[in-house]
């Protein structure tokens, strides 16, 4: 299912001239979010959102992918992005992210400090003076902060 999602939301979007960004899936017992982010070179206005929303709500209707109601939203990364890809990790090196994981990395949760090297499997984030290697696979969300 999730594979067949990801397919509908890429094609959809850039079916449409827009770049995916990324997107969240939130699936609950009786609800589910679904969050995507789309990106264009001119910048993203309203009218964009609800373009591609229509779209991937009639889509997502035919397809029957998402078995609960549930909520869409589509909205530009923003500044504080979210990251996604290892790509844009990779592109924001240096910068300060914050990160939440599913599961403790060296008995924490949330990290928040300058981004430093990306590997395949892990991301190195500097917190104060200590430097965590954060698996990529335990990452709930790495947003970016802007100082």
């Amino acid at each position: 299912m999730q594979d067949r999602l990801s397919d509908l939301i890429k094609t959809t979007t850039e079916g449409l001239g827009f770049q995916l960004w990324g997107y969240e899936y939130r699936p609950h017992s009786e609800s589910a979010l679904l969050r995507i982010f789309i990106e264009k070179e001119s910048g993203i206005a309203i009218e964009d959102c609800s373009k591609v929303s229509r779209q991937i709500g009639a889509a997502l209707d035919v397809e029957d992918l998402i078995p609960v109601a549930y909520i869409l939203e589509v909205s530009s990364p923003g500044i504080d992005r979210v990251l996604f890809s290892q790509d844009q990790y990779q592109h924001y090196i240096g910068q300060t992210a914050k990160i939440r994981t599913r599961t403790p990395v060296n008995e924490r949760r949330n990290f928040r400090g300058q981004l430093q090297k990306v590997s395949d499997t892990h991301v190195s984030i500097l917190v104060d003076k200590d430097t965590y290697e954060i698996p990529f696979d335990v990452i709930d969300r790495t947003r970016l902060v802007m100082e």
